[in-house]
């Protein structure tokens, strides 16, 4: 496949770099099969203990010599990493495309989300500002300066294999930190293709070897990250309950954590909105990705007052939506990642019936020319209440619950009645809706929308949510400060020595 070749992606590939050296690994060969079509992609070696070690010293080596660099030197090299991914863009949303499944569309915005964060990262290398207060004391400066942490750790998922990871990666690097970055098992090969594009800059920079590790594998290399005190930021996405171990070893050595988890996006639809805007942005969210976003649209809270006219016009889209190869951009979704989540799919859909929720979509697995690889699925829409046990649940897949309203304060009451909180959306041509579903008594997610879906953030504003999301912020805004430690001085320039709060300790 020639977006392999232009990546420089081969068929059996190292799966341990120290940045610019890759590394040889006894750990067991990781295939990779393409959900498009069940094709092996090509495999990875994965890390072992030992290769995990030389990864970290590496990383420990480098951070001392890193943190010296001028932000805006290292925001030079991010830069140039920018200009690679424009490069490359092509290629590397195929790649995104082939090894995900995601359409050829969002695998190309994916790569853009890369290219924007590193600008706005290199904006960032210029700004990495602190506060200046006023001391009591006479004589006397006090102001706050930030220093990069060391070591962060990344732990990306399947379903945004770059675009993640350089959320995270393009900020610490700028910050003066080091990564090491465990991208999911499903997804391995998007990590060589950028590790090798990672290189190329690094080594015209001189950046020193060390500050870009990555590791290939499974549970065990997340658990060893989790653990190691000499790793004092963990940034994971992924599940809630991966969240909760990875948050609880990070936790118990008193490191500090980033966790994007799960989701369970829901959009109110009011009586004053504009249906067809809503319609696009209801549609898109709860297909897109084939329903394997965190920003997922999975549940429509509906007023009562426009129920009927609003589902008939969904579920004529449904039935326009075109299923297939996600590399064919006449197509609207593509597979599920494997079998496993088509598993899990068809579970969710009998579970929902068995609470007696109503199928107005019909689901299913497809199969039959095109759909080989056995991990395609039917987009469905249930009629369902908010307390389903289900409906609690976040399902990786593109099923989306259904439920009236009555008053605005009923619509809340379902939006914040999960245990999840990532985004949320209402469509509303009443401006009193919308600042309400924006208040402090409005939704109590991350992310809040007016007139748009939930899905399809910008890099530009925090990304992260409440509750089981786990809390944690990533992209833009004042994310940056996460990965740096906050350090307040105080300089006496006088030819005394006062005490804060008027204390008196004379001799």
């Amino acid at each position: 496949m020639l977006f392999l070749q232009q990546l420089n992606v081969h068929a059996q590939n190292e799966g341990t770099s120290t940045g610019t050296k890759w590394i040889s690994s006894q750990g067991e060969e990781l295939s990779s099969y393409s959900p498009v079509d069940g094709k092996l992609i090509g495999s990875v070696r994965t890390t072992d203990k030992v290769g995990y070690e030389a990864v970290v010293q590496a990383a420990q080596g480098a951070f001392a010599e890193w943190r010296k660099w001028p932000a805006p030197r290292r925001g030079e090299v991010v830069r140039q990493i920018g200009e690679v991914l424009r490069e490359k863009k092509q290629p590397l949303g195929e790649l995104v495309s082939y090894e995900m499944g995601k359409s050829l569309q969002e695998g190309l915005g994916e790569v853009q989300e890369m290219i924007d964060i590193c600008d706005f990262a290199v904006g960032l290398s210029r700004q990495l500002h602190g506060l200046t207060m006023h001391s009591e004391r006479p004589g006397h400066r006090m102001y706050e300066q930030w220093h990069p942490l060391g070591i962060v750790g990344i732990i990306s998922a399947f379903n945004f294999p770059v675009a993640v990871w350089s959320w995270n990666t393009m900020l610490a690097w700028v910050c003066g930190d080091v990564c090491i970055w465990k991208p999911s098992e499903k997804t391995p090969l998007c990590s060589i293709a950028c590790q090798n594009i990672i290189t190329e800059v690094f080594a015209r920079n001189g950046v020193p070897e060390g500050v870009c590790g990555l590791v290939n594998g499974g549970r065990e290399l997340g658990e060893w990250m989790s653990a190691d005190a000499r790793i004092p930021l963990v940034s994971a996405t992924g599940s809630t309950r991966m969240g909760k171990a990875v948050g609880a070893a990070v936790g118990s050595r008193l490191g500090r954590s980033i966790l994007e988890l799960g989701g369970n996006n829901a959009i109110i639809i009011s009586k004053d909105a504009d249906l067809d805007m809503a319609l696009i942005g209801a549609l898109f969210g709860a297909v897109g990705t084939a329903g394997q976003r965190c920003t997922t649209t999975r549940r429509l809270i509906i007023h009562k007052d426009v129920y009927e006219q609003f589902t008939g016009k969904l579920v004529k889209a449904y039935g326009q939506l075109r299923i297939g190869n996600p590399l064919d951009q006449h197509n609207h979704v593509g597979p599920l990642i494997d079998k496993d989540a088509v598993t899990s799919y068809l579970a969710a859909i009998e579970k929902c019936k068995a609470e007696g929720g109503k199928f107005i979509v019909e689901g299913g697995a497809l199969e039959g020319d095109g759909f080989e690889s056995g991990c395609y699925v039917k987009p469905c829409v249930a009629e369902a209440s908010n307390s389903f046990q289900i409906v609690q649940h976040e399902t990786f897949a593109p099923i989306l619950y259904l439920m009236k309203y009555d008053t605005i304060e009923e619509a809340l009451s379902y939006q914040n009645g999960v245990p999840q909180g990532l985004s949320s959306a209402i469509m509303t041509l009443n401006l009193r809706e919308a600042e309400q579903f924006l208040s402090a008594a409005g939704s109590d997610c991350g992310i809040a929308n007016v007139n748009i879906g939930t899905s399809g953030a910008e890099i530009g504003g925090a990304f992260g949510g409440e509750k089981e999301t786990g809390g944690g912020r990533e992209s833009g805004s004042d994310a940056w400060k996460a990965y740096m430690r906050r350090q307040t001085n105080t300089i006496n320039y006088s030819n005394s020595l006062p005490l804060a709060q008027g204390i008196k300790f004379d001799l």
